[in-house]
């Protein structure tokens, strides 16, 4: 099985993707640990690109994160199941915020060791404006087009809650 898990920051890849990633015993790469190394700095981009090839190398894995650098096309053809998790803006600056409560000081589980959790200006902005800008929506939807027959769009927590209470495994 392979899964890849879209969707905008705070709607709850990580925790939908380490879910997924027990329940059916599988590795799970999460884009921000390839992403950024201690003190939030940016990884090598060819050191990057070999570690998402080398686990997308894995016969089995979930992969969480939008990055369109690493693999993108790549994933979504070879994903069994892509899905995108589309909750409102609003619920995600507010699951964003008690994720910043929560893991504030430290690092959460879903990112590089080093990268303490924040909130800042930016951050926020980008929860409620510029991570949902219309060419943001316009390249998720060209991405998904060609691989329709194996997408599950999640709009809320019922939702969520009802996918993981359907999956055989």
């Amino acid at each position: 099985m392979k899964i890849a898990v879209l969707g905008y920051c705070g709607a709850g890849k990580s925790t939908l993707a380490r879910t997924l990633g027990a329940r059916y015993g599988i590795p799970v790469l999460h884009f921000d640990t390839i992403q950024f190394t201690p003190g939030w700095q940016e990884r090598d981009r060819d050191e990057a690109h070999r570690m998402v090839h080398d686990f997308m190398e894995n016969p089995e894995w979930v992969i969480e994160g939008n990055y369109t650098k690493f693999e993108f096309e790549r994933r979504l053809e070879e994903a069994d199941k892509v899905i995108m998790v589309d909750l409102p803006r609003l619920a995600c600056f507010v699951r964003a915020w008690k994720r910043y409560f929560r893991y504030r000081g430290k690092s959460r589980p879903d990112m590089a060791e080093g990268c303490n959790e924040k909130m800042d200006l930016e951050f926020m902005w980008w929860i409620l404006w510029k991570g949902r800008r219309v060419q943001k929506k316009k390249w998720l939807a060209a991405g998904l087009e060609n691989c329709m027959d194996k997408v599950t769009v999640l709009k809320s927590q019922k939702e969520i809650d009802r996918y993981l209470e359907g999956l055989s495994c």
